[in-house]
């Protein structure tokens, strides 16, 4: 089990390179969160929903992704409360309190995940969530020393020195926890180191001196790779990698408190041709070739949100001025006439007025919808795409019956297709619930095209993705020391 002594310390990355290395050994091998708490989620063969990491860390085991990889999965509506989703299922909205009563509950599913799981691999690489020193919530824990005390699971500790303080981090976690918990760490990872790795040597000696556990290697920064990120935002709001003389276009997101699916987006930070930013809480709305409104867990406040921002009166400029804006699941939602919630799914119940420039109205239903999907986008361009659909919300109106995609439904004997969301008469508005909308290379040329972007290159998402996967393996080769590592968990 990889653990960390902070949120964001690397345990996903460090999970999915050792997953890619087990694989290229010929190991069986899997992925494995016992509780993952994320706005970033996928879709499973299984037809359920697990922490985006997992899906991952999925594709770097060569296995499809399925419920058991996350079996408890936290979806925040508020900085209180969050969704359950128990083996890939929605089950209860529940306030932290409440959840820590749920938890026995939760557990019993995390140890039958489990089970499955060591009956069908070889090995099994597990994830903590944020740091085991976390001694408030130690008491029925399920995600990191509970669980691996619960299953004789051995620990690694793995630590961010980019961020300063790593020798506190790691002998203040481990000072944390109980003598049994600590002497089921096996050692230490340091991850994200720049610089001279002789003057750094010192204090690694100092660690194992004074804490008698060795250091199983020092991981270097890794800049530039493509992978999709657990939950948070990029560190760095900006993205363009613009070549001199490209054609460029400008596309903002703004980063909405209780964004979700910001994957999404990926394939557009990394395009040749793009200029990209998330617009954070008091940045003025800037100017801009692309707006797109991303998903939402909470869209009520969020598009409160939007409007104290200013956004309103900036998209209503942006659209004036000739400007393109996708919506995308919650962001298509918001762009209709009302969104209503009269059950309280994602909030106290009632109704607020959507931006209404496209004519449909959304109701939140209790039902979450969850498919992976295939189609076209029902453009000039007809492009094939590929992506998931998560969304609690049925949508009607008019102005669907101008979709957005075309959506492949197999039956038994032919094969139809479905509308799914919708272009504006103007041409200057497409919603779709499809996420991974920009994922495959043609689509994403396509969408581009639409928003302005003459000879868009295509990009294969995928391909970086999975060269990021094996650059990231082969720096875990030669940094890790995979004998000493591979014997301490044997």
């Amino acid at each position: 089990m990889i653990q960390g002594t902070t949120s964001d310390a690397g345990k996903s990355t460090l999970v999915a390179g050792l997953c890619r290395l087990a694989r290229r050994a010929g190991v069986k091998v899997a992925p494995f969160k016992p509780q993952n708490m994320a706005l970033n989620s996928a879709v499973t063969v299984d037809g359920g929903e697990i922490g985006r990491a997992q899906a991952l860390q999925a594709v770097a085991a060569g296995i499809d992704a399925h419920t058991d990889l996350n079996p408890v999965l936290l979806k925040p509506t508020s900085d209180r409360g969050a969704q359950v989703i128990i083996h890939g299922k929605a089950r209860v909205n529940l306030d932290a309190r409440a959840y820590h009563d749920y938890k026995p509950i939760a557990f019993e599913a995390v140890l039958e995940s489990y089970a499955r799981l060591q009956a069908a691999y070889d090995t099994i690489f597990v994830e903590g969530a944020g740091s085991p020193a976390e001694v408030n919530l130690r008491d029925r824990d399920i995600a990191n020393m509970g669980f691996a005390e619960a299953v004789d699971c051995p620990v690694v500790l793995v630590a961010d020195i980019d961020r300063g303080g790593v020798f506190a981090h790691l002998t203040g976690t481990l000072a944390c926890l109980s003598p049994g918990e600590q002497a089921r760490v096996r050692g230490f990872i340091i991850n994200r180191f720049r610089g001279d790795i002789g003057l750094l040597k010192p204090g690694l000696d100092w660690l194992e001196a004074k804490t008698g556990k060795p250091v199983l290697g020092v991981v270097p920064y890794l800049h530039g790779l493509t992978l999709d990120a657990e939950d948070m935002l990029p560190r760095d709001p900006h993205a363009a990698h613009v070549a001199d003389g490209a054609a460029v276009l400008r596309v903002v997101v703004p980063a909405l408190p209780h964004i979700s699916n910001h994957t999404d987006f990926d394939a557009l930070r990394a395009h040749p041709q793009v200029e990209f930013s998330y617009v954070r809480t008091g940045t003025a709305p800037p100017p801009a070739d692309l707006v797109i409104l991303p998903g939402s867990k909470n869209v009520q406040a969020d598009l409160a949100w939007l409007r104290s921002q200013g956004w309103e009166e900036a998209l209503r400029r942006h659209l004036r001025y000739g400007g393109r804006v996708i919506g995308i699941c919650g962001g298509m939602q918001m762009l209709g006439r009302e969104v209503a919630d009269p059950h309280g799914v994602e909030g106290a119940p009632g109704s607020v007025a959507g931006l209404g420039w496209l004519d449909y109205s959304t109701t939140l239903t209790k039902a979450k919808t969850l498919k992976n999907a295939t189609g076209r986008l029902a453009l000039g361009d007809p492009a094939p795409v590929k992506g998931y659909e998560i969304h609690m919300g049925e949508t009607e109106g008019p102005a669907l019956a101008r979709p957005a995609v075309q959506l492949t439904v197999d039956r038994t004997e032919t094969t139809a297709t479905r509308p799914d969301g919708a272009i504006s008469v103007d041409g200057q508005i497409f919603a779709t619930y499809l996420h991974g909308l920009f994922d495959t290379p043609e689509a994403c040329s396509a969408m581009l095209a639409w928003a302005g972007l003459a000879d868009a290159r295509h990009l294969d998402y995928s391909a970086l993705r999975e060269a990021s996967l094996d650059r990231l393996a082969d720096t875990l080769a030669a940094h890790l020391d995979l004998p000493k590592l591979f014997g301490a968990i044997r």
